[in-house]
């Protein structure tokens, strides 16, 4: 137990007014902006509950340096995540204009049958992760091209979103190549191989159910008819030209990632692939994007950069493509990283001033017995999550904080690891301003409010690891038993 000198220095209700101050201007932006709440109003809403957070640290005693510290801490650690967006958006940039995302939508029309398309997206996005170990890089490679392709056969993008992102976050946390996998085997002190086997009881029927619901809609679906469809794959080809070698560069990024290259020289050289391939085989979208008469190395350059930095269209008079053939590369992910730079000054203060321990020791000691603690961590990783805004943490600070719980009540390590997984991991993308909820909705272009809905998988596996423990399914104790 927690000792008095342990003890944070905040009560628990000066815990929960940041957060409760917090939630309530957030619901007050979505019902005054809309989906537009994210470009601004949220981002400062999330500032002024860290000021509220600061306030109570001042009068806690708390020094304005020890807070600004833990805020200087946490937007350090979203450093790569913040260069990888960037990357993100310029490879999206280059990979329109080289033909390689029109490219895979093409295939995909012709080869992917639109009734069982939100399963098979779910199961190409799994398999991917499950071999990269990422579902950031997963989301922007195959996902993207999965989006266009969902997009193209007139599904709501909230379910291809939720279907991407579910097989993304199972691949994820069962690949041994996978940072949170690792991270959460290694804070729990567990054989990392143990805690992925053991994983598996909670994971496998979570991702089934949501296989089974994706059928479901899939099959209710109404889908295009074929003069639409075939209308579709003339206006790509019309534009670009479409082949199969262009899937050599995104496989190259694939195969880099499997290989333990870092994903940010991994999106860099797909970046260089993209434009690279542009020159090659696009000359003529080249130059009518460059104005239609310039076949200049200069014009072509201004075309390629325009891509990777700010917003390209290409024209087309199919209306279901228009969005299709544009992005904002790396400057429409500007706005994405202004959230996430003012949910870690909000996570900092929190952290600094000693809420989220507070909040987190209140859990601890209101539920009892085995399922209390299983309840009591799963609801700590969705706070942090919803409070310090990066599934990392989510991860480390319960899972030091529950270890020493876990092994007075006589229970085995990997089932703190997997409640971490089942609960910290998959949780994050589920969060706005959460850097992988704001991640994942930049990239797949549909807001965070939107998918909640259809990422099934994430959804379900919080309340999976539950019911194992409250019916004591598969809960090993450290003797090697099961209670």
């Amino acid at each position: 137990m927690t000792s008095r000198r342990d003890e944070p220095p905040v009560s628990l209700w000066e815990a929960l007014l940041p957060l409760a101050f917090l939630i309530g201007l957030l619901v007050i932006n979505v019902r005054l902006f809309g989906d537009e709440a994210t470009g601004g109003p949220n981002q400062f809403a999330l500032i002024l509950a860290g000021i509220v957070a600061g306030i109570i640290g001042f009068v806690k005693k708390i020094g304005y340096e020890e807070m600004m510290d833990k805020v200087r801490q946490n937007i350090a650690s979203t450093s790569v995540a913040i260069i990888i967006l960037l990357f993100v958006g310029a490879l999206t940039g280059t990979w329109l204009i080289s033909g390689i995302i029109p490219t895979m939508i093409y295939y995909g029309l012709e080869l992917l049958n639109p009734k069982f398309f939100l399963a098979s997206a779910l199961i190409i996005s799994a398999i991917v992760s499950l071999t990269i170990g990422s579902s950031w890089s997963t989301t922007a490679t195959i996902g993207v091209a999965l989006m266009g392709i969902g997009k193209a056969l007139g599904l709501n993008p909230a379910a291809v979103a939720g279907a991407v992102i579910s097989g993304a976050y199972f691949g994820d946390k069962l690949s041994p190549l996978s940072d949170t996998t690792n991270l959460a085997a290694a804070v729990a002190g567990v054989d990392l191989f143990t805690h992925v086997r053991y994983m598996m009881y909670t994971t496998i029927p979570s991702i089934t159910i949501a296989l089974i619901l994706f059928l479901v809609i899939g099959i209710r679906h109404d889908y295009p008819d074929v003069a639409q469809h075939n209308a579709l794959l003339e206006a790509i080809s019309a534009r670009f030209y479409v082949h199969p070698v262009l899937f050599v560069v995104p496989a190259g990024v694939i195969l880099l990632i499997l290989f333990r290259v870092k994903p940010l020289t991994a999106l860099f050289l797909g970046v260089l692939g993209g434009a690279v391939f542009a020159l090659i085989f696009q000359k003529d979208l080249l130059v009518t994007l460059a104005g239609g008469t310039d076949r200049s190395w200069t014009g072509a350059y201004k075309v390629i950069m325009q891509a990777i930095t700010g917003d390209i269209r290409i024209p087309t008079d199919n209306p279901l493509l228009q969005k299709l053939f544009s992005s904002d590369g790396m400057y429409g992910m500007l706005g994405t990283i202004w959230l996430i730079i003012s949910a870690m000054f909000f996570g900092g203060i929190m952290e600094a001033v000693g809420a989220l321990k507070r909040i987190s020791l209140a859990l601890l000691r209101a539920f009892k017995g085995i399922f209390g603690l299983f309840f009591s961590t799963d609801l700590t990783c969705i706070l942090f999550n919803l409070t310090a805004s990066d599934q990392y943490l989510a991860i480390v600070v319960p899972g030091k904080m529950y270890k020493q719980a876990y092994e007075d009540k006589g229970l085995a390590p990997e089932n703190l690891s997997r409640t971490l997984e089942d609960s910290g991991t998959v949780t994050s993308v589920l969060v706005p301003w959460n850097t992988g909820g704001a991640y994942n909705s930049k990239v797949l272009g549909v807001p965070t409010t939107d998918y909640v809905f259809y990422a099934f998988f994430n959804l379900i596996s919080p309340l999976m690891t539950l019911i194992f423990a409250a019916f004591r399914i598969k809960i090993r104790m450290k003797n090697g038993a099961a209670k």
